[in-house]
């Protein structure tokens, strides 16, 4: 009788301790949000370790970069996803996906942050770039805002 009065009790704390294990660090915005606007300087093994402390493991790896599911907030607007480069490229990047269109995000970046996302054509999908050089562009209906720098090459 004592055992079938605790099972609830402890079937109650794991799914209490599961559901902290997913929930974003209170640093997400300063590290992430930062490094989204070229803020930061920018190294692939960091954020790798970094997003599968504090996430768990990528669920995929695709177009050169590691995929994170991430159940967090930037500037007042949901995260879905982080991309964080793989080594197989000549570039090293950081990206997510915003569940908001991308006037939407600018302006919650500009509110928050500071940078403006300038549309850089005429066009009815336009990129948008900001100083020092994050991009955000549209990805389906939601957006995906990104930094990316080339890594250096070595003399010959």
């Amino acid at each position: 009788m004592f055992r079938t009065r605790l099972l609830p009790l402890f079937s109650l704390a794991a799914l209490c301790l599961a559901g902290s294990a997913t929930a974003a660090p209170t640093t997400f915005s300063q590290v992430i949000g930062s490094a989204l606007l070229c803020r930061s300087q920018l190294d692939n093994v960091y954020f790798y370790r970094w997003m599968t402390d504090n996430f768990g493991p990528a669920y995929k790896q695709e177009g050169g970069a590691w995929w994170f599911k991430a159940e967090a907030n930037l500037w007042g607007l949901p995260v879905t996803e982080v991309m964080v480069s793989d080594d197989s490229s000549d570039a090293v990047f950081i990206a997510a996906v915003l569940d908001a269109a991308p006037d939407k995000v600018d302006q919650a970046v500009r509110q928050m942050a500071g940078p403006r996302h300038q549309p850089q054509d005429a066009g009815s999908y336009p990129l948008r770039e900001a100083q020092p050089g994050s991009q955000l562009v549209y990805f389906k209906d939601k957006s995906k805002i990104y930094c990316l720098k080339y890594k250096a090459q070595p003399k010959p």
